[in-house]
């Protein structure tokens, strides 16, 4: 046992490295990762935002952050599938914890949300944030564009979002159109991938539905959406439910007919060549999941993309 960790997420002397503690006990932090509110020194940050008031379906995904960090114990210290590599070794990595928000004030939520994201990306840290239902992907967006400039956006989803609104409402079906509206995205440069409901407006976003994904292979899907993004400095979003709801039950508003897990990993996988400057997984609801099948999804997702961003650190 002496090459045996616990408790990581505390113990830990340095922010790099792979944890050994047993699967099955220890601290909940995303990956084991250090516990910590110091960034100055952290290549990304997993942070929490436990927040649901936004749903227009079921409730729940306040609790996602919890479940998405439990199901990340399962990532041990072994090399990460599909990266080959201890994702850690090079890149070092802190879970900063959860943001704190007034469950009686609902309208303070955006801006505290946008200014703890622009705090935490001040030293050029990488963001990876864990939802929430997706309303909290606009602040953060805010917070991205305002350090980078208008974004391509990258978006794995059932819904459009793109409901408008009066820029007040608390609402997690309207983000994207008071993003494009504003100014916060270049739809010309954005891609909504397994979409199967329909809004009014596609705001001029490129969408691929359902049926689209199902028959394109994922080289396909992958070049579409190299193509679409240009090159450009781009945001990824990943709302769970993008998943059909075989794969990912545990969701406020799940839709028939998405794509598997291992389809939109694979295409995960495969977007090394995108500017990726900050990601989220959102709509993550335990309380409808089994076995924590729809926790364990999302904590991959999660893993997906600090594994390219541990890959591009390799490659410097």
């Amino acid at each position: 046992m002496a090459h045996k960790s616990i408790d990581n997420a505390f113990t830990a002397q340095t922010i790099k490295g792979a944890a050994t503690d047993p699967t099955h006990a220890g601290a909940l932090s995303f990956m084991r990762r250090l516990y910590s509110k110091d960034v100055s020194n952290a290549d990304a940050v997993v942070w929490g935002i436990p927040f649901d008031a936004a749903v227009s379906n079921r409730p729940g995904a306040r609790f996602g952050p919890q479940a998405i960090r439990r199901a990340a114990a399962i990532f041990d210290n072994d090399p990460q599938y599909p990266f080959q590599r201890d994702l850690f070794e090079n890149l070092a990595v802190i879970d900063y914890g959860d943001c704190l928000l007034d469950y009686g004030n609902h309208q303070l939520t955006p801006a505290t949300i946008e200014q703890e994201a622009a705090k935490l990306i001040t030293n050029d840290a990488f963001l990876v944030s864990l939802g929430g239902d997706h309303f909290v992907t606009w602040p953060i967006l805010k917070a991205h564009a305002a350090k980078y400039g208008p974004l391509a956006l990258v978006q794995f989803d059932a819904h459009q979002d793109t409901w408008f609104d009066d820029g007040k409402r608390i609402d997690h079906g309207s983000f994207v159109a008071r993003a494009v509206r504003d100014g916060i995205i270049d739809p010309t440069a954005s891609i909504q991938i397994g979409i199967r409901t329909h809004a009014p407006e596609d705001c001029g976003i490129q969408i691929l539905y359902g049926h689209d994904v199902e028959d394109m292979s994922t080289k396909d899907i992958v070049q579409a959406i190299e193509t679409r993004t240009q090159g450009r400095k781009t945001y990824v979003t990943f709302d769970i439910d993008c998943l059909d709801p075989a794969y990912a039950p545990g969701t406020g508003t799940p839709v028939a007919g998405g794509p598997s897990s291992a389809k939109m990993l694979s295409v995960l996988r495969q977007l090394g060549k995108i500017d990726i400057i900050g990601a989220d997984i959102v709509e993550v609801a335990p309380a409808y999941d089994h076995a924590d099948i729809t926790a364990i999804a999302g904590a991959t997702i999660a893993m997906h993309y600090l594994g390219l961003l541990a890959e591009k650190k390799a490659a410097r």
